[in-house]
C-alpha cells in the first residue's frame, strides 16, 4: 500500500532539523510507525523480545547505532525516556531520536522530558489527508484574520460523509470495506478490552461493564453529559452498577491509551463571558470507533434510527458523529499552527459554538458544524452573537457543511463544505 503523506509529515521535517528528540504520541494505528520510520536510519522495536534485550541489558546501546534512531513503542521499557532525555542533556545533535507511543506507561519516566523531549500528537487521518477533494479553504490562512475569499466545490455528498465516518481515519482500517472493515474495527475494541488495559496494569473484571461505558460514551459524542448521565446510560435495567471508582479508572486508562479525545470548554479569560460552562465535549479519537460501538451502518446513520445506549444529547447520531469527524480534522489542521481547540456553551445553554480556535494571543476562528446542505440566518446566531461580544478579537467565523459549495454569506461569514477544509 502507497504511503499517505500526512500533515504530522511537515511538521515533523521542520522540527526534526532542529529538535534532538521527538516522540509522536497516539491511538494504535494511526500511522506514528510508518510516518516515523521514514525518517529514520535505524529503528528499535521494543515489542520484540530480540530488540528489548540489548536494551534492557545496557541503554548505551543506542549509543552504537548511527543517524536518527526511532524508538518504536518505548512504553514497553519506560527507563529508555530518561536514557534519551540524558542523551539530549549532553548535547546529541538535532534529529538524534524520535520515539513512538501508543500509551502513557503505567511506571511513569523519572523525568517528564519537559523542555529536552517534544511530544507531538498524531491523530486519524483527516478529511483533507483521505484524498476526497483537493481543499480550497486553508485553516492558516483563517487564523491569520485576513478573511480570505472561500470558493470551490466539492463532490462529496452526505452519503460520502456518513461512509467517511464508517471508513475511519486508522490507515490500514480504510484499505478494508463491508464486514472485513467492521470486523477489524470490532477487534480493535476487543484488544482494547481484553488486553490494552492488562498491559497497563488495570484488570478489568467485567469486560460487558467497560463495553458498556464505552457505548455510552459513543452515544454521548459531541455532548457535554456528565459522567454520571454516561453511567446510568451504561447500566440502565442493570440492579448492580459500578463503583464511580471504577469507572474513573476506565475514563483514566482510556485516555492513556489516546483513545478518549474530549474537547474542553473555552475559558477566554474575559469578565463578560464569565457565564461559560466548562464541561467538555465528549469524542472518541475516531467516529468509527462510536459507530462500532453503537452498532449503526449507513442506513440507520441516514434514517435517524440507531442502537445501543439512548443517546444522552440533542440532534440526531449522524449529526453527532459528523461533528467528530469535522473535531478530528480541525485538529489535525490546527496542531501545525499551534491553535488550541475547544468549544463555548453558557451555563444555562442558549449560546452555544461548537469549536473555538484560539491563537497564543487570544485572537479566536469561531466554527459552527451544520449537518446541512444549506445555511439560514439561525444557523449562524451564536456566531453572530459571539462576534459582537469579541469585536476584532474575533478572526473569522466559518460554518461547515455536507453542502457542495463554499463562499462567503453577505454578513462575510464564511461557508465551507467539511472536504473543502484543510490545513
Amino acid at each position: 500500500m502507497a504511503y499517505q503523506r500526512r500533515v504530522v509529515d511537515a511538521e515533523l521535517d521542520d522540527l526534526l532539523s532542529g529538535l534532538p528528540a521527538i516522540a509522536v504520541e497516539g491511538a494504535k494505528g494511526v500511522g506514528k510507525t510508518a510516518t516515523a520510520s521514514r525518517r529514520a536510519h535505524r529503528m528499535v522495536q521494543l515489542d520484540d523480545p530480540a530488540q528489548l534485550a540489548p536494551l534492557q541489558a545496557d541503554p548505551r546501546w543506542l549509543d552504537a547505532l548511527e543517524g536518527t534512531v526511532l524508538i518504536d513503542e518505548w512504553q514497553r521499557h519506560p527507563p529508555v525516556w530518561d536514557y534519551v532525555r540524558r542523551a539530549v542533556d549532553s548535547g546529541v545533535g538535532a534529529g538524534r531520536f524520535l520515539l513512538t507511543g501508543s500509551a502513557t506507561p503505567t511506571t511513569a519516566p523519572v523525568h517528564s522530558g519537559a523542555g529536552r523531549i517534544v511530544q507531538l500528537r498524531m491523530r486519524p487521518m483527516s478529511l483533507a489527508e483521505r484524498g476526497l477533494a483537493a481543499p480550497t479553504v486553508s485553516l492558516g490562512q483563517l487564523l491569520e484574520g485576513s478573511r480570505p475569499d472561500v470558493g470551490g466545490e466539492s463532490p462529496v455528498t452526505l452519503e460520502g460523509y456518513v461512509e467517511e465516518i464508517l471508513a475511519s481515519g486508522f490507515p490500514g482500517v480504510r484499505t478494508a470495506t463491508g464486514r472485513a472493515r467492521r470486523l477489524q474495527l470490532s477487534g480493535y475494541l476487543a484488544r482494547v478490552v481484553e488486553r490494552d488495559f492488562a498491559e497497563l496494569g488495570h484488570t478489568v473484571r467485567r469486560p460487558e461493564s467497560l463495553r458498556a461505558w464505552l457505548a455510552a460514551y459513543a452515544a454521548a459524542t459531541a455532548s457535554t453529559s456528565s459522567y454520571n448521565t454516561l453511567l446510568r446510560a451504561a447500566t440502565a435495567g442493570h440492579g448492580e452498577k459500578p463503583a464511580k471508582t471504577t469507572t474513573i479508572a476506565y475514563r483514566d486508562t482510556l485516555t492513556r491509551l489516546w483513545l478518549l479525545d474530549p474537547v474542553p470548554g473555552w475559558v477566554p479569560g474575559y469578565g463578560h463571558l464569565g457565564r461559560l460552562g466548562q464541561a467538555p465535549k465528549h469524542h472518541l479519537v475516531d467516529p468509527a470507533l462510536a459507530a462500532t460501538l453503537l452498532g449503526v451502518d449507513a442506513g440507520r446513520l441516514l434514517s435517524g434510527s440507531s442502537a445501543g445506549p439512548a443517546g444522552p444529547r440533542d440532534g440526531t447520531l449522524l449529526g453527532a458523529l459528523f461533528e467528530s469527524l469535522v473535531t478530528l480534522s480541525l485538529r489535525v489542521y490546527a496542531q501545525p499552527q499551534e491553535a488550541t481547540i475547544s468549544h463555548m456553551r453558557l451555563h444555562d445553554g442558549r449560546r452555544e459554538v461548537d469549536l473555538i480556535l484560539e491563537r497564543a494571543d487570544g485572537a479566536v476562528v469561531a466554527v459552527e458544524v451544520k449537518l446541512t446542505g444549506s445555511v439560514t440566518d439561525s444557523d449562524v446566531r451564536h456566531l453572530s452573537w459571539l462576534k459582537d461580544k469579541l469585536g476584532d478579537r474575533l478572526l473569522d467565523a466559518v460554518v461547515v457543511t455536507t453542502g457542495g459549495h463554499a463562499y462567503r454569506r453577505q454578513d462575510r461569514i464564511a461557508v465551507v463544505p467539511a472536504a473543502l477544509l484543510g490545513p
